[in-house]
């Protein structure tokens, strides 16, 4: 019963992880997990690993509930583009 619970908080965890795409040489679409509150956290510090030297948003989109907007899992997602300097 406790190692499936535990693999049910990691998979948990695994869904509100914030994840990084590559667009070109230096510009990357950062999309996070469903978080309560809309911290925008996890997007700086993937960011900060992306790009040690500083970098800039160029874009933002801030969404409610799920990442197809339906009304199943709470939360705020924010997607990032940010490109490097």
């Amino acid at each position: 019963m406790r190692a499936l619970a535990t693999l049910a908080m990691l998979l948990l965890a695994a869904c509100t992880e914030a994840s990084v795409s590559r667009i070109d040489s230096r510009t990357f679409v950062i999309e996070s997990g469903g978080i309560p509150g809309g911290s925008e956290g996890p997007n700086r510090r993937l960011a900060q690993r992306v790009c040690p030297g500083g970098y800039r948003v160029v874009d933002q989109t801030v969404h409610r509930n799920t990442p197809d907007r339906a009304a199943e899992e709470p939360g705020v997602f924010t997607n990032w583009t940010i490109r490097c300097l």
